[in-house]
């Protein structure tokens, strides 16, 4: 029996340097399922890392209250939980792939269509890369 998929802390990407890295260089991709769109990049694995790290963003500017802003970080981080699988095979060894998930929209989406979203993104990303 297979282990129910978790998100670990080192499947964030908490440190100020990797985010930098994921949105200053350029040299990172981007692509949309609306109302989701993601930045992403693959970069030297460094050790202690996920090969798959995660970023999910919520501007304050589409939702002024924190908990609809939980509420959709909490939608995303779970859809990406059950479907990261899709990604695992796909990263290259000695390489780490950086994801910044971005909410466009200014409105809630049922769990089902956040989950469809973040699945064609996780198919796409598993293709290029």
């Amino acid at each position: 029996m297979m282990a129910a998929p978790t998100f670990r802390k080192q499947e964030r990407i908490v440190s100020g340097r990797l985010i930098e890295t994921l949105f200053g260089k350029g040299s990172s991709q981007s692509l949309a399922a609306y109302p989701l769109r993601a930045v992403y990049m693959q970069t030297e694995h460094q050790e202690g890392h996920a090969p798959v790290q995660i970023l999910i963003s919520v501007p304050k500017k589409r939702f002024k209250h924190a908990v609809d802003r939980n509420r959709v970080k909490r939608q995303v981080r779970e859809a990406y939980r059950c479907h990261k699988q899709l990604l695992s095979d796909s990263v290259v060894e000695g390489k780490e792939l950086l994801i910044a998930f971005i909410w466009l929209s200014d409105r809630h989406f049922p769990t089902e269509e956040v989950e469809k979203r973040v699945v064609s993104i996780l198919q796409r990303i598993a293709k290029k890369s």
